[in-house]
């Protein structure tokens, strides 16, 4: 439940290790959030944040234990303000092109996982009758590119199900923010060459904190982004092939 400022009281991460994820907890942290959750792998070590941090087991790809992290998030904190569902990978589509296996694997990842995680939280969520699912999505979603459509296409994927989650819990209390950053330069992205209106992890929290304020439904990450890609949707398909890798 919200602190007596009406601030963000507890919080849950489902994957501990994503830099955007853990900046937007040191971010609610230094607004007022004072019960921290942090659901990772069990070699993860968390961060010090300066306030009651719990830690508990959590692997994308074991659906069927999904439930009992949101079970024991409650037990541990309470009602949940936040849930911020922030795992994922980034594969190469040259490496999913000669393995398929790596490619479902990774799709699971970063699409099925979500959905599993996302409709226990939104269950979790309905039943206090407030709260937030921030939903970490990708510009990569938005008209999926041939340099990267194995991953693009699971994060389409992944925006429609949050949007259409929001939309079933409209009314509840609870509700769904989307979060849709074009390249972002971190741990994952070391390597390749920055795209045109990139940000930072630092960027997308800020962004996410604030959409979160707002009581926003989605939010593009710079928020130059959404008008862009809504002419892009619109760019014959001809044209979209040849777009630069």
């Amino acid at each position: 439940m919200k602190n007596a400022l009406g601030a963000v009281d507890t919080v849950l991460l489902l994957g501990g290790r994503s830099e955007i994820g853990m900046e937007i907890v040191r971010l609610l942290v230094g607004l007022g959030a004072s019960r921290v959750v942090l659901a990772a792998r069990e070699d993860f070590v968390p961060p010090a944040l300066g306030v009651e941090v719990h830690v508990v087991p959590f692997d994308a790809l074991d659906v069927h234990a999904h439930g009992a992290v949101l079970t024991k998030a409650v037990e541990l904190v309470g009602d949940l303000d936040v849930v911020i569902s922030a795992f994922g990978v980034l594969g190469a589509q040259a490496d999913y092109d000669a393995d398929p296996a790596a490619a479902a694997r990774d799709v699971t990842v970063n699409y099925t996982a979500h959905v599993s995680v996302g409709l226990h939280a939104a269950r979790v969520l309905r039943a206090q009758g407030h709260g937030t699912l921030v939903v970490l999505s990708s510009v990569a979603g938005a008209r999926v590119r041939k340099a990267n459509f194995v991953y693009g296409s699971a994060k389409a994927g992944l925006d429609g199900f949050a949007q259409g989650l929001g939309d079933s819990l409209h009314g509840t209390g609870a509700r769904v923010l989307i979060v849709r950053p074009g390249f972002v330069i971190g741990r994952m992205t070391r390597g390749l060459v920055p795209a045109p209106l990139s940000s930072t992890p630092r960027q997308v929290a800020l962004a996410t904190v604030g959409a979160l304020r707002d009581g926003a439904s989605s939010v593009w990450v710079p928020r130059a982004l959404g008008p862009a890609f809504g002419a892009l949707r619109l760019l014959p398909r001809a044209l979209w092939r040849r777009l630069p890798r």
